[in-house]
């Protein structure tokens, strides 16, 4: 998906209201690709003055299923430059026009190399669907804070999506 003629100010809607993908940029170079996660003019680059946390890498194994969670306040741009994951969004919002929309997306090389934007107050969790680990680089705006996040279950009743028919294990 990344080349070089990509369009830097183009992000696409996923079906939860305030959850973005844009495409990112893979440069050929000589004994490997340089991959971009952030640049200015990018649609969806913080603002000037807007809030940093940390930016930290996440390990994903291959079958291992990394749910739920939600940020209270913290929002978060995910991008995955080695391997690939299945990333599952839930939008639990009372307040928001998709209230109870889920959204079920690909993120990782080599044909699903995205930004993807995540809000606070958004339920996810992700799973390694590669052959090897995956590798999520996450720029967020609020430093960890255990106190700021809440926690389900990988099979919560209260999130209609089903991890083991989800990855078909």
């Amino acid at each position: 998906m990344g080349d070089i003629g990509f369009s830097e100010s183009r992000k696409m809607e996923t079906g939860i209201s305030g959850v973005f993908l844009q495409p990112l940029a893979i440069i050929p170079a000589e004994g490997g690709p340089v991959l971009h996660m952030l640049r200015s003019g990018y649609a969806l680059m913080p603002e000037a003055g807007a809030q940093f946390g940390e930016i930290y890498f996440s390990q994903v194994d291959t079958g291992a299923v990394k749910a739920w969670k939600l940020h209270k306040r913290q929002n978060q741009l995910f991008a995955v430059p080695m391997g690939k994951i299945l990333i599952v969004l839930y939008d639990g919002r009372s307040c928001s026009p998709s209230c109870g929309q889920k959204a079920v997306l690909e993120l990782g090389r080599p044909d699903a190399y995205f930004l993807l934007s995540i809000p606070a107050c958004i339920w996810y969790g992700f799973a390694g669907i590669s052959a090897g680990p995956a590798l999520i680089c996450n720029y967020a705006s609020v430093a960890h804070d255990p106190e700021e996040a809440e926690r389900l279950p990988p099979d919560s009743p209260l999130i209609p999506y089903s991890w083991q028919t989800g990855l078909k294990l």
